[in-house]
């Protein structure tokens, strides 16, 4: 299906929002458009939505498969205006999500249960969203790959991530079950990082309802929302495996010639498994055994 506009998917497209879970994909460029939107209708997305140029292409089993919109994410909060034109749509209750192009989502035991699966356990535990974290991939060789995309020869930092304390700006009290996440490439070449890019933690999965908007720093209007964890026990987290950063510095004129390679000491071959996530706790399976 395809729509010309995103006001033309949320008339026409409006049923495809009523339980989910919907993947909203931004595409900002024509890299490895494919296999994100593969990766996605793999891991179980009852709809995947392509927000993507008319001038980029899809082979045609995609087309038949994914749903696409005309879009562009260029402009100034243009995926932050279109999320949330998304939840006032959307069913309350439907589960969403959104990434982009070279991004690919990873959850506990994700080769062998579905999306599905994950959401129906994380809501029967009263949760409506989930952390992910976004964890920084790169290639390996940039001489071979100068873009610094490489799924074949992808790598990921093992250690160096941390977290801080979330300020409520109000009253400069720490909030409660909430965190600010740093780490991989971003904290690596903070100097070419804007102070408020350099986070990775994304409420990237949520539930839609009336008065909720995602803002700018990737957090929701909703506190309970931003939490890592309800106040009980620990929840589920999943982590997005992202070029996207990686990929822009080498596009950025004032950092493409000072990184001669992403690798240091701590880089390791990325696996494309939960397993590997899990056991460098880059994700938490919870009470999901």
């Amino acid at each position: 299906m395809i729509y010309s506009s995103l006001d033309d998917f949320l008339t026409r497209g409006k049923a495809l929002l009523a339980k989910g879970p919907v993947a909203l994909i931004f595409v900002e460029d024509d890299v490895e458009v494919a296999t994100t939107l593969r990766h996605h209708l793999q891991s179980g997305f009852e709809t995947v939505v392509a927000l993507m140029p008319d001038a980029f292409d899809l082979p045609a089993g995609l087309e038949k498969r994914a749903v696409r919109v005309s879009f562009e994410c260029a402009p100034g909060n243009a995926v932050t205006d279109a999320v949330n034109a998304v939840i006032r749509a959307a069913e309350p209750g439907c589960w969403l999500y959104y990434c982009f192009n070279t991004e690919y989502l990873f959850f506990p035991f994700c080769e062998t249960r579905t999306i599905a699966e994950m959401l129906s356990f994380h809501t029967e535990e009263r949760r409506d969203a989930m952390l992910t974290y976004v964890i920084d991939l790169y290639a390996g060789d940039l001489q071979d790959h100068p873009g610094a995309v490489s799924l074949d020869e992808a790598f990921l930092d093992r250690s160096g991530y941390y977290a801080q304390s979330r300020k409520d700006p109000e009253n400069g009290h720490p909030r409660e079950r909430q965190l600010d996440f740093f780490g991989g490439v971003r904290w690596r070449y903070e100097e070419h990082i804007p102070n408020a890019s350099r986070k990775i933690d994304r409420i990237a999965l949520f539930r839609a309802k009336p008065g909720l908007a995602l803002q700018a720093d990737h957090t929701f209007n909703d506190q309970e929302y931003n939490t890592y964890s309800c106040p009980w026990h620990n929840n589920l987290t999943a982590a997005i495996c992202s070029f996207r950063t990686a990929k822009a510095l080498r596009r950025n004129s004032g950092s493409r010639f000072d990184i001669k390679t992403y690798k240091w000491h701590n880089s390791v071959p990325f696996e494309w498994h939960s397993r590997q996530l899990l056991d460098l706790g880059l994700m938490e399976p919870g009470q999901w055994f």
